[in-house]
């Protein structure tokens, strides 16, 4: 973008995105289809940048603070998700690069993880100001880590290490800053059971999708506009997912689906990047033009979203809108866009017509449990049990993945004597004193310098280091 010196090119174009993509007439358009949250993923470079990083630096913060205050005007909660992680959490393109997973995993895995719990304090802080812990009930501290690449031990023992931290800074129980949300790793949410017993408000997400199973996904969903509309798909979406997040209901606690989407399949104009082929079977045209489809299409659609809501009851949908392509003027991922959805009929206009769709298919029906005291917030809450603890030992890791045991000591690390970033607050205008913005900073203690590289020492790419040569020395 820097090089393209076209008229309309150039930097600006990034924030000429934030800046009209979305705006205050979606945040009321949410609220009015009935929708209580938002799901608002955010870069670290909201933050900072550092050298060699090709991010925009800060620039999308204001237009994150104005997404909070339009939520606020509206009635919505926000779950504010940390979607990119320094080093790459995942190698997938929304992590911020596409490629090798360096949180946790290789030679910058330690240090690329302290960037990253550095940012969640941060970030932290902010969200757990009165002005702000209504509005953000809900923190996704690292967005889709690629578990069995980084593995079991690494990941709990950072999430426990992330729990500390946060609850150091917001204090423990209910009303005392966000639920703490963390991804499955892509594991399934039933490997998560029984985890951290004891933790404070700790919300298990996963991401439930047929689109990216690899399969071919062929089977019809055009099977007519009754009670056989959407094939196979509205029964496979109350049995994949249903009873499963009711036994985690049950055996984790708070469990949640970040994202799904009336995607079955993973056609779509750049669904899986760039000149990435998909994996559907069959005729991707249909599926990226919805001006193309019938009434069996739109039912068979629907009936599939209303499944999905109902076996999965806390739900959010990616993504509420999906703007035109340049080539054809069309949304070319249609069954990915909320919004347009609503306008077409395959979403329903009041979520709340999901109710009871898996139990008439003979499936499942809600949960209907109660949640243990500490899990959410009360009694007993941030005793983690000793055995828990135990099992995952002392953070940072004594092993990670791709380095040898031998040279664990010797990996590049950070220094805690690095400037604070504090993010600023809005500008109020038009309004009484009485009315504070906040500093940014809930926790005055919290004076811990952040990392900063030490003098004298190179470091390899924070973002392709996984077979890196190790220093010799500490």
């Amino acid at each position: 973008m820097t090089a393209d010196t076209s008229p309309g090119g150039g930097l600006n174009q990034l924030e000429d995105h934030y800046n009209t993509f979305v705006t205050e007439q979606d945040i009321a358009e949410i609220a009015g289809a009935g929708l209580n949250w938002i799901r608002l993923p955010i870069p670290y470079w909201a933050i900072d940048v550092w050298p060699g990083e090709p991010f925009l630096a800060r620039t999308s913060w204001k237009y994150i603070l104005r997404v909070l205050g339009w939520a606020r005007k509206y009635g919505l909660r926000v779950n504010l998700d940390l979607h990119t992680i320094p080093g790459s959490q995942n190698g997938f393109n929304h992590s911020g690069k596409l490629g090798s997973v360096n949180f946790l995993n290789g030679v910058m895995g330690i240090a690329n993880a302290q960037r990253a719990l550095n940012y969640i304090r941060i970030l932290t802080e902010f969200i757990t100001q009165e002005e702000f812990l209504d509005v953000v009930p809900v923190f996704g501290i690292v967005n889709e880590a690629l578990l069995t690449t980084i593995g079991m031990n690494q990941l709990s023992e950072f999430y426990l290490e992330a729990h500390d931290m946060i609850r150091g800074i917001t204090g423990l129980g209910e009303g005392h800053g966000p639920f703490i949300s963390i991804h499955d790793g892509f594991i399934g949410v039933d490997s998560w059971n029984g985890f951290l017993p004891g933790s404070d408000r700790i919300i298990l997400d996963t991401h439930p999708y047929f689109a990216f199973d690899g399969a071919p996904n062929v089977a019809p969903i055009a099977t007519g506009t009754g009670p056989n509309a959407g094939g196979v798909w509205p029964s496979q979406a109350c049995n994949a997912w249903g009873p499963v997040m009711n036994i985690s209901r049950n055996t984790f606690g708070v469990t949640i689906a970040g994202e799904f989407s009336g995607g079955y399949n993973d056609c779509g104009l750049f669904l899986l990047g760039i000149n990435t082929p998909p994996t559907f079977g069959g005729d991707c045209s249909i599926w990226q033009d919805a001006s193309t489809w019938n009434e069996t299409v739109i039912a068979g659609v629907k009936a599939f979203v209303l499944a999905s809501m109902d076996a999965n009851q806390n739900w959010f949908y990616w993504t509420w809108k999906i703007g035109n392509s340049t080539a054809n003027n069309r949304v070319e991922s249609p069954l990915w866009s909320y919004q347009l959805g609503l306008q077409g009929g395959w979403i329903p206009t009041d979520p709340r017509e999901a109710a009871g769709t898996c139990a008439a298919l003979s499936v499942s029906s809600p949960w209907k449990g109660t949640f243990l005291p500490w899990q959410t917030g009360g009694t007993g809450a941030g005793t983690i049990a000793a055995t828990a603890t135990a099992e995952f030992g002392v953070y940072p890791p004594a092993q990670i993945s791709n380095v040898p045991a031998a040279e664990m000591p010797f990996l590049p690390t950070y220094l805690p004597t690095g400037s604070i970033e504090t993010l600023p607050p809005p500008t109020l205008t038009g309004t009484t004193t009485s009315i504070s913005e906040g500093n940014g900073w809930f926790d005055s203690s919290d004076t811990t310098g952040a990392p900063t590289s030490i003098v004298g020492c190179s470091y390899p790419s924070a973002w392709d280091a996984v077979d890196a040569v190790v220093p010799d020395t500490v």
